[in-house]
């Protein structure tokens, strides 16, 4: 139908990814799903009736062909969420400068083109949301982690910039700091000695997501922090 509405979400899993596939779907909206590999997106596709597309967000011709496909496919996705994240550990002076800038290329780079993809279509049609998941890392920099601090902490620079360049243009930039673990399927953290809501839920996380891409354009917001409780900030 015409007026449906449409969403692409890059670099999905079986966590949150799946969760706001689900969500969107279940809002009526078609659904775009993009992974290196999507055989693994096959039962998730099939569930929601999505359109799955390979991409690998550290090559930025692989982006440019995923978002001719999508187009081709949904057309110019209302909301688009970008979740791709690479780190290498370890002591500060021992890191791999090629793993480190495949860090940075997947995390944060990647990021800058499937943006800049989807707002150029978005500022011709004036209006659509474009939606970055962060970590704890993007706003503290932990020990042996440079490479994820540096990737987050430039998704999140871009998510700002953005907001404040484009929010007079009808388009809604987020940022999501996601400050804790998230509950995979089957795990209870009770079987470890935490709280029964020591983790995030998966699924209350995409609400948040859904929920900000529906606020009103007289109250939106560029940054949302999500944790439990037991996170200490």
């Amino acid at each position: 139908m015409a007026d449906q509405e449409t969403a692409l979400i890059v670099g999905v899993g079986a966590g949150l990814s799946a969760s706001l596939a689900r969500l969107f779907a279940a809002q009526g909206m078609k659904v775009a799903l993009t992974a290196r590999n999507t055989d693994k997106l096959a039962d998730l596709a099939s569930e929601i009736d999505a359109t799955t597309v390979a991409c690998d967000v550290g090559d930025a011709g692989s982006i440019e062909a995923m978002w001719a496909t999508v187009k081709a496919e949904i057309g110019v996705p209302n909301v688009v969420v970008y979740n791709p994240s690479y780190r290498v550990r370890g002591p500060f002076t021992e890191l791999d400068p090629d793993e480190v800038k495949k860090a940075i290329l997947i995390t944060c780079y990647g990021g800058f083109l499937v943006a800049q993809a989807a707002a150029t279509d978005m500022l011709v049609r004036g209006s659509g949301s474009i939606q970055f998941t962060g970590a704890s890392a993007s706003i503290k920099g932990y020990p042996q982690s440079a490479s994820f601090a540096m990737g987050k902490f430039g998704l999140r620079g871009l998510t700002q910039s953005m907001a404040r360049e484009l929010a007079p243009q009808n388009i809604h930039v987020a940022h999501f700091v996601i400050d804790g673990g998230i509950k995979k399927a089957g795990n209870d953290p009770r079987a470890e000695g935490k709280p029964v809501d020591a983790l995030l839920e998966p699924d209350a996380i995409a609400q948040s997501y859904l929920d900000t891409h529906r606020q009103h354009r007289s109250a939106w917001t560029w940054e949302v922090e999500l944790r439990p409780w037991v996170e200490r900030f």
